[in-house]
């Protein structure tokens, strides 16, 4: 078990629709992360932009982005993810992958389509939560509207790390600040939130207010809002062990079981 996991976040403005380029955007930015990492994460649909017209950008898990993934999680020997358009067996998903240093891939399809947006017309939502086991940590991985409903994110599974990848409009930006600091307190756990920042086709303007937050709800990083940025941020496991047993509060957690 890893006592220490550093992440990045990666806060960036993304180009409309066009993979191949924000590839070539995301390649520059990770080739500047110097530091030694164990994980990258990237915004929701991060080739493409939260787009409704998956048929112009969906890929395949044997396509573009996937490989590009795992060529570079290897050649930084870190865990690499974020959201992607996917095509499979005749739908669209809205999918987080999560990419291991070895090019190993476990992916989550996002659970709750943002209906205000017309998401569920076009993407299949998915209906399984996923835990990733990762040197030692047990992350939850969830996709911008899922941070909207507590129940599918409870930790019921003593999880360490919640984490989010989003394009949170700036409009709604307060929501997304408050909840992200909520999940953490009530889970006893890490929450990290990566959204992106920039004007997207639909005219709709991102701030990023990208984040992290330990398992009291503090605030652990200094990422500016409206510009890009990379942080890395230092999880310790004795922090999340320290205040579990100190406070105890998730033992006192309801119990209960959840029908997709």
């Amino acid at each position: 078990m890893q006592k220490e996991l550093k992440v990045a976040l990666i806060q960036s403005n993304l180009v409309w629709e066009n993979p191949e380029q924000n590839r070539i955007n995301f390649t520059n930015k990770i080739s500047a992360i110097l530091e030694l990492v164990d994980l990258i994460i990237l915004p929701e649909m991060f080739t493409s932009g939260f787009t409704m017209h998956p048929n112009l950008v969906a890929e395949t898990m044997t396509g573009d982005t996937v490989s590009w993934m795992q060529k570079l999680a290897t050649i930084k020997k870190t865990a690499i993810t974020g959201s992607v358009v996917i095509k499979e067996n005749d739908n669209y998903y809205n999918r987080l992958l999560f990419v291991f240093p070895d090019g190993k891939i476990e992916h989550y399809d996002k659970k709750h389509t943002f209906t205000l947006a017309g998401e569920h017309k076009v993407y299949k939502a998915g209906s399984h939560q996923l835990i990733i086991n990762y040197l030692g940590w047990k992350i939850c991985p969830l996709v911008c509207y899922d941070l909207r409903f507590p129940v599918w994110a409870r930790n019921t599974t003593d999880y360490d790390i919640l984490l989010y990848v989003a394009n949170w409009p700036k409009v709604r930006v307060a929501a997304w600040d408050a909840l992200l600091k909520a999940r953490a307190i009530e889970n006893m756990t890490y929450c990290i939130g990566v959204n992106r920042v920039g004007l997207d086709a639909n005219n709709y303007e991102y701030s990023g207010n990208s984040g992290a937050y330990d398992a009291l709800g503090k605030r652990m990083d200094t990422i500016p809002t409206d510009k890009e940025a990379t942080e890395i941020v230092t999880l310790k496991k004795e922090h999340i062990s320290k205040y579990r047993e100190k406070l105890g509060f998730l033992k006192d957690r309801d119990v209960f079981s959840l029908k997709g």
